[in-house]
């Protein structure tokens, strides 16, 4: 396995397999594997040739509030898994080699969908994720790129940036990954105390009462939001930003709901926030 800074080694290492015949996959990530993480690497290692990934704490989707500083980086644990599951190279740059003239003043504008939900309530993130998504699908030319859907706003707006803007990249979305009492694997879960963990299961569990309802033939907005925010509310321990249910195509909130529909919630326990999604069952 390759481990590669700078970023033109990087984009040369993608040309010279795309020259070898090889279809590149590529797994962008901030560090701190986890078997979400690694479930999508061994499925892109599966359906690609030349697997790549790129390991970097980018500091333009954090807000003033949010403490970059604290954001785990494991880098010789991150690098021991990427070579268990088999990646062919690994980019991990500096913030330095990334942005060599400091912070850019060019950025992407994530449009009226990134200043909605996650987008109010952290309002640069979004410009910093497809700042950096940009950098990245750039370097790697063309390729499948391969995003979680836990992040399923951020999905569905690199889907748009792709397709609006020409990439020459196929976006693949993964299933999220869970522990087995449903709670959604993230970097952010090692933060939380073990009464803030028990609370946290209210996400997956607000969730799947919505995927109840839907699959009995509910289709009020009003009745599938109320009881997701019920049950989240009843913890102590959580404060909810937002539940709510969305197209999953336009993220518009149709009431009644259609089809494609996608559940989605956050909440902070503690001092951890902690998002979560789930597509709908048709009645």
């Amino acid at each position: 396995m390759e481990v590669i800074a700078a970023p033109q080694a990087f984009r040369a290492a993608a040309n010279l397999a795309r020259a070898r015949g090889a279809q590149v996959g590529f797994v962008p990530t901030m560090g701190a594997l986890h078997e979400g993480h690694l479930s999508i690497l061994r499925r892109a290692r599966v359906e690609t040739d030349h697997l790549a990934m790129s390991i970097f704490v980018n500091p333009l989707q954090f807000g003033p509030r949010e403490d970059l500083a604290a954001y785990p980086r494991p880098m010789q644990r991150d690098l021991e898994l990427a070579a268990d599951v088999g990646c062919d190279v690994v980019f991990a740059p500096t913030e330095s080699e990334m942005y060599p003239d400091g912070r850019p003043d060019v950025t992407l504008d994530a449009g009226p969908l990134g200043e909605r939900l996650e987008g109010a309530i952290r309002p640069v993130h979004f410009r910093g994720v497809l700042t950096v998504v940009t950098k990245l699908l750039h370097l790697v030319g063309p390729s499948r790129a391969y995003f979680g859907e836990k992040d399923a706003q951020q999905l569905a707006l690199v889907r748009r940036m792709v397709k609006q803007l020409d990439f020459p990249i196929e976006v693949v979305g993964c299933a999220t990954v869970r522990d087995a009492d449903g709670l959604a694997l993230s970097s952010r879960n090692a933060a939380l105390t073990s009464d803030e963990r028990r609370a946290a299961l209210s996400l997956s569990q607000a969730l799947r009462t919505a995927e109840v309802l839907s699959a009995a033939g509910e289709r009020s907005l009003e009745v599938l939001v109320g009881v997701m925010r019920e049950r989240i509310e009843l913890e102590p321990l959580a404060r909810l930003d937002y539940a709510t249910v969305v197209d999953d195509r336009t993220w518009d909130e149709p009431d009644p709901v259609r089809q494609p529909a996608r559940a989605v919630v956050a909440a902070r326990f503690g001092s951890t926030r902690l998002i979560d999604n789930a597509l709908l069952p048709e009645g």
